[in-house]
């Protein structure tokens, strides 16, 4: 079985590390098979990511992503080589990942401690089942503070309503948290992992998360300023870039 952390940020967005330095910890530390890169707003981190991975010939894939944030909450867009739009209606962004051939998943849902997509929402989704409009999996492990919160109710909800593909994610802003939850399926290649979401054949798992000494006072302190600005910093990029042109 292979496994997959498919939720990490680097210094593109509110993560700690630089994307070299995620990727040698992943290599040396960890044995993932695939990881995907889903840094606020932003594609760029895990296309050059996915670059380096293989110029370096490193053993494990690397699957471009981004965390959008809609106007229901934060999105996780896999396989993507384009940063949809932000603060778009749930469905808009959920068809502009599909567009491009990406994968729809519903990050930490349900958490009051940061964005995330409320039951409401996805039941409206789920009981329309539109093509194009339809979540591709749902986090129900999630190694955050904000995904435990609600663990075991998104398990319930998810096993006995929505019956998404299930998947595990260490949601790592610091190096010593990937790897803390995964997603295992059947093969070791990001192919392989596509197939098994798209089939609901993943297995969400989690293991010994690291303390808040393990990860640093200080780093923990430095991540939260960091990350209050992440979203901001893309706007303001954004704006930037196009005034630009």
């Amino acid at each position: 079985m292979g496994k997959a952390d498919l939720h990490l940020h680097t210094k593109l967005s509110d993560g700690m590390a630089s994307i070299e330095d995620l990727l040698d910890y992943v290599q040396n530390e960890t044995d993932l098979d695939v990881i995907g890169i889903t840094d606020h707003e932003d594609v760029r981190g895990g296309l050059i990511a996915q670059e380096l991975a293989a110029k370096h010939n490193y053993r494990f894939d690397v699957v471009p992503g981004a965390e959008i944030t809609s106007r229901a909450g934060h999105l996780l867009a896999l396989f993507i080589e384009q940063t949809p739009k932000i603060f778009q209606s749930l469905e808009q962004t959920l068809e502009a990942i599909h567009k491009q051939q990406g994968l729809a998943i519903a990050p930490h849902p349900l958490s009051w401690l940061t964005r995330s997509i409320g039951k409401k929402n996805i039941d409206n989704i789920v009981a329309q089942g539109e093509i194009g409009i339809m979540f591709d999996g749902i986090e129900t492990a999630n190694a955050s503070l904000a995904g435990q919160i609600t663990a075991k109710q998104v398990q319930h909800l998810n096993k006995t309503t929505w019956q998404l593909p299930e998947l595990g994610s260490s949601d790592g802003h610091h190096l010593v948290q990937i790897g803390s939850a995964w997603t295992s399926f059947t093969g070791t290649t990001s192919d392989d992992l596509k197939k098994a979401i798209t089939t609901n054949t993943t297995v969400a798992q989690k293991g010994k998360l690291p303390t808040l000494k393990e990860i640093g006072y200080l780093q923990i302190t430095l991540g939260l300023i960091w990350g209050f600005s992440a979203t901001p910093r893309q706007v303001i990029r954004r704006i930037t870039k196009k005034s630009i042109q």
